[in-house]
């Protein structure tokens, strides 16, 4: 072999494994965060919460990763900033701690925007780094990032029933380690990113300068159908993340443990969906994918509410496989419309899916005060039949052959 051929092997085997660490780092911070509103009974037992008052921690929590992240993915499509990768890990490590120690509601309403600042950077910082190490094979690194979040969010539910629930809130002290191995992570993962940013920094400069393929009214066409499907996904997940477990406890008269098990399914079932959802849609298609995601969940969802304990962690399994396959295709079908804007549009999308998700948890705790826990389990259940407006979204041919159009001018200029 020769000298030039083991040089591209080492960079092809330093950036995969770049890419794996950026999802492990994932992985932790989507463990973190999702533990919090795994465990909202015990926080509303021993603080003596309302559903209100629940969802109040689940909107900040969710909003204030919404609102940084699309800031962050446009400040550094300009200006990449490597070491914002551990400093947001750093910000989840104190979030941790203040849930282990919050004396109130007020407590944990700060805690809880300390772990959101640590996503907001941690998501289109990270999805810039998968893009640059697999660049051309988008899809699938979206996917393996996508499947370390989901594989956190599948462990926490188990995570809240097995560290938390025995120990109560000084659990969260656990939780510390994990941080600090993500902060290690990401310090790694930085110096790689740091290389890779400084000479083509022009080049990006240049790209993003190029006009847009598609008109205005187009691109707002299509964001608009996709943040639709995202509202459709987030909302129907806070609904169940943060309340199903409430609904599963007094429906079936069984403990917070049990709860558990059908939330791990959904979110064990929804990383393989994940992982799947890449090479699915590069086989059948983005569009194809997106709406599939979304509206072959609802024969499940519709479902759920009147399955007994065990068909409930069925068909939770089904909902996770299903719905979760579409998120990184939405988010790679987004990037390839708005070529050069790999940050920004993953902040945008990843700032609404947390702020779809932390305000339906405001609005679904105030109606479960008012209309009860079992109503609006039932009513959340049809959210996913919004998927049927993913059919109007433009066939992958319009998107590629723009985009290969825009690649040939480039090239050519």
């Amino acid at each position: 072999m020769s000298q030039s051929e083991m040089t591209v092997d080492t960079a092809k085997n330093t950036a995969l494994a770049v890419l794996l660490g950026v999802s492990c780092a994932h992985l932790l911070n989507d463990a973190m965060q999702s533990v919090v509103p795994a465990v909202f009974p015990l926080f509303q037992q021993q603080m003596h919460l309302s559903y209100t008052e629940i969802g109040w921690v689940a909107f900040t929590l969710n909003i204030t990763a919404s609102i940084l992240q699309p800031a962050i993915g446009y400040y550094t499509d300009r200006r990449p900033l490597p070491l914002l990768l551990p400093l947001g890990m750093l910000f989840t490590l104190l979030g941790m701690a203040g849930l282990a120690l919050a004396p109130s509601f007020w407590y944990l309403l700060l805690s809880a925007a300390l772990i959101g600042i640590g996503s907001s950077v941690l998501h289109p910082e990270s999805s810039r780094v998968a893009h640059l190490a697999m660049n051309r094979r988008k899809g699938l690194a979206q996917s393996v990032f996508q499947v370390g979040g989901n594989t956190g969010q599948a462990f926490a539910p188990l995570m809240a029933a097995f560290i938390i629930s025995p120990q109560g809130q000084l659990g969260f002290l656990w939780f510390i380690v994990l941080a600090g191995l993500g902060i290690a992570l990401q310090l790694g993962v930085s110096r790689w990113y740091g290389r890779q940013t400084r000479p083509a920094r022009t080049a990006n400069r240049t790209h993003r300068q190029e006009p847009s393929r598609f008109s205005k009214r187009f691109i707002v066409y299509v964001l608009a159908i996709l943040i639709l499907m995202l509202f459709s996904k987030f909302v129907y997940l806070a609904s169940m993340t943060g309340y199903y477990a409430f609904y599963y406890m007094d429906q079936y008269h069984l403990p917070l443990t049990s709860a558990q098990l059908s939330i791990f399914a959904l979110q064990f079932a929804g990383m393989a969906g994940t992982f799947l959802g890449g090479p699915l849609a590069d086989r059948f298609g983005r569009q194809k994918i997106i709406w599939f995601s979304i509206l072959g969940t609802s024969p499940f969802s519709l479902l759920l509410p009147y399955a007994g304990p065990i068909g409930s962690v069925i068909l939770c399994a089904a909902i996770g496989l299903i719905l979760m396959s579409g998120f990184s295709v939405i988010i790679v079908y987004a990037q390839e419309m708005l070529p050069g804007h790999v940050g920004t549009v993953a902040g945008l999308f990843f700032g609404l899916a947390f702020g779809m998700g932390g305000l339906g948890s405001v609005i679904m705790g105030w109606l479960m005060d008012s209309h009860g826990v079992a109503l609006m389990t039932q009513v959340c259940a049809f959210l996913p039949l919004l998927g049927l407006f993913a059919l109007l979204l433009p066939k992958d041919s319009v998107i590629m052959g723009a985009a290969g159009k825009a690649s040939s001018s480039s090239a050519s200029a």
